[in-house]
């Protein structure tokens, strides 16, 4: 006797089921659901799932708050890596890893050494003859404000002077707390610094290994999307801190070039200061343009600082219009306004530190996002094919 028997088929067949019935008890089916409900339940589900990813957003931002110490060094370092691969992989063809990295970290420092070892040298320079112009400068802007149009007069601007100057007595213990924590805020930058540039080093040196130990950890399909993540993700990297250099070099040409025609004092190193503060991108333009804008006020007049200013706008412009699309559209694929929407974003969040690492930031996770998107597309094709 077998041990599993042959279910025979039914001599009969099956009575068709009938459709199911209202919740009356009648015959009568149950009315179809209203556009309103139907709208309603699917704002409730998007609703549930835009709060599980903002919860996955705040606990990933929390994280990184509580680790920032270890954070920020490295993501300074990747950048700094991103900037300094191309020197290390032509050395890397005749020396060993270890070295190529080395003299690659130590060519970046040598170069923002001697930029600020230039600016500071420029700057004492004509410390003695800016002192005089400044005063100058100081006693031309009260006379403009005595005058027309404000109409001011010596005592009002006598009073307004004295004002800010007791002010400033009043708040010197204010002043001393600031500086002392600008000493530790220094000091914490300057470990950050180091740790950024130490793993900087190990970036370049060991760099090429972490794609294969990566695939090493993971299964197979994932190490392979995880290595193209990474591999785009360092591309637009390297992208964006190559075209942010050429164009903070543009930017510091052209207003350099004006201000020496315009015979501003400090003009190199404002130029100087113009190249660095374009890594924060929209918030360094701006505060280079006014740092030079009001050193030509309290030395050459409002004329020259009025003409300074519609140089940056200038300047500025072509950065924006023409300069931004044609070096960093292919790279990043990201619009002005949500740049600008990032960086106020970052600078809320970390300040200065947020302001210049939201674009790079930005543009990792859109990268990512497109990954996903091509992903999707692909599956979608194959599953209609």
């Amino acid at each position: 006797m077998p041990l599993f028997r042959r279910r025979e088929a039914p001599t009969t067949s099956p009575q068709p089921r009938r459709p199911p019935t209202g919740t009356g008890g009648g015959d009568h089916p149950a009315p179809p659901a209203t556009p309103i409900a139907t709208t309603l339940a699917e704002a409730g589900r998007w609703s549930l799932r835009l709060l599980l990813v903002t919860a996955v957003v705040v606990g990933a931002l929390w994280v990184v708050g509580r680790m920032w110490v270890v954070v920020l060094p490295a993501l300074l370092g990747l950048l700094l890596s991103t900037a300094l691969w191309p020197l290390a992989r032509r050395l890397r063809r005749v020396v060993p890893a270890a070295a190529a990295a080395g003299a690659a970290v130590l060519t970046g420092l040598l170069v923002l050494g001697g930029l600020v070892a230039a600016v500071t040298y420029l700057v004492l320079d004509e410390v003695d003859s800016l002192s005089e112009q400044f005063s100058q400068g100081v006693e031309d802007i009260e006379a403009w404000l005595a005058g027309p149009p404000l109409d001011l007069g010596d005592d009002e601007v006598g009073d307004l002077v004295g004002r800010a100057v007791d002010q400033v007595q009043d708040s010197a213990q204010d002043i001393a707390a600031w500086t002392l924590t600008g000493v530790s805020t220094a000091s914490s930058w300057a470990l950050t610094a180091l740790l950024a540039l130490v793993l900087c080093f190990f970036f370049l040196k060991d760099g090429p290994r972490f794609l294969p130990w990566l695939e090493h950890w993971l299964s197979p399909g994932p190490a392979a999307h995880a290595a193209e993540v990474s591999r785009r993700s360092w591309t637009v990297l390297g992208g964006f801190v190559r075209a942010q250099a050429a164009v903070g070099l543009a930017d510091a040409i052209g207003i350099g070039i004006g201000l020496l025609v315009l015979g501003v004092p400090l003009a190199l190193p404002l130029a100087v200061i113009t190249f660095l503060a374009a890594f924060v991108p929209v918030v360094g333009a701006v505060v280079a343009g006014a740092l030079a804008a009001v050193v030509a006020l309290a030395t050459q007049g409002l004329t020259t600082a009025l003409i300074v200013v519609g140089l940056v706008l200038v300047v500025q412009q072509l950065e924006g219009n023409v300069l931004q699309p044609l070096l960093m559209g292919k790279t990043l694929s990201l619009h002005p306004a949500m740049t600008i929407v990032v960086v106020t974003l970052g600078s809320t969040l970390a300040g200065i530190t947020g302001a210049f690492l939201a674009v790079p930031v930005l543009a990792v996770l859109t990268t990512t996002a497109r990954y996903a998107r091509e992903l999707t597309v692909a599956a979608r094709e194959r599953a209609t094919t």
